[in-house]
């Protein structure tokens, strides 16, 4: 291990909140793993706050500076589209990225007609709270669900969200990025379109599927996801050792 273990910074969905990490959260608990699960603007604890990409990568950045600075970002779907754009701006701030359902770029058509749903639904009486529940219940294991209702749901943020996040310059960042990147995406996940693209972007990047899994990969199947958390973070480590070695040597 390297002389502290790396901190990890986990960063949440859209429309829920810090809470849908609670499988995760409780494996790094059991570990002694340093870590820190985040609302984003206009979710979870910040429900009033209006979001931007600028404000998520601001809470990100804030993230990382309370648990020493330097952090390993694991970030799922709108969560891993904040976590590459910050990993490209801020490389020494970031010692490995996982990214899970983010494999689609979000600069296109498709954001768009989104965009229409969602102006849509927030005009509906209850602002699209009986689809919501409704997806959840059929979509999701019980404790999966039970995890994302407890920090409740961000109804009134896609708007601001869909609108802004065609900003994430995807392949451009991942470019950019100098740190280990692992893709990570469900089998079945409907955001994996792009995934090797994604990859072959990357320096230094690797791809893992996870099996049976969907969209919200690490709660649908926590303990694959968590597999894949913890052995990223163990070869993380290794290179944290490697690297504060060298650095010894050349003090």
């Amino acid at each position: 291990m390297p002389s502290s273990p790396l901190p990890v910074v986990l960063v949440h969905g859209a429309r829920v909140s810090r809470t849908m990490w609670r499988p995760q959260v409780d494996a790094l608990t059991r570990l002694g793993r340093p870590h820190l699960a985040i609302d984003l603007p206009g979710h979870g604890r910040r429900l009033e706050e209006r979001f931007d990409v600028r404000r998520g990568l601001d809470a990100i950045d804030e993230a990382v500076e309370q648990v020493g600075g330097r952090a390993v970002l694991v970030g799922l779907s709108l969560g891993g589209y904040l976590g590459i754009a910050y990993a490209a701006r801020h490389r020494d701030r970031v010692a490995g990225l996982v990214a899970a359902g983010c494999s689609t770029d979000p600069d296109t058509w498709l954001t768009g007609a989104w965009l229409r749903l969602a102006r849509g639904i927030a005009r509906l009486p209850d602002r699209g709270a009986w689809l919501n529940r409704t997806l959840v219940e059929r979509a999701l294991p019980e404790e999966g669900a039970a995890a994302l209702a407890e920090g409740g749901f961000a109804l009134d943020v896609m708007v601001d969200l869909l609108r802004t996040i065609r900003e994430v310059r995807l392949l451009e960042d991942l470019a950019r990025t100098r740190c280990p990147v692992w893709v990570v995406n469900g089998r079945w996940d409907h955001f994996r379109t792009q995934e090797r693209r994604l990859v072959d972007s990357c320096p230094d990047g690797r791809l893992v599927t996870v099996r049976g899994a969907t969209h919200l990969v690490n709660v649908v199947r926590p303990v694959g996801f968590t597999r894949v958390l913890l052995e990223a973070l163990d070869e993380l480590d290794e290179l944290e050792r490697a690297r504060e070695g060298h650095e010894a040597r050349h003090a």
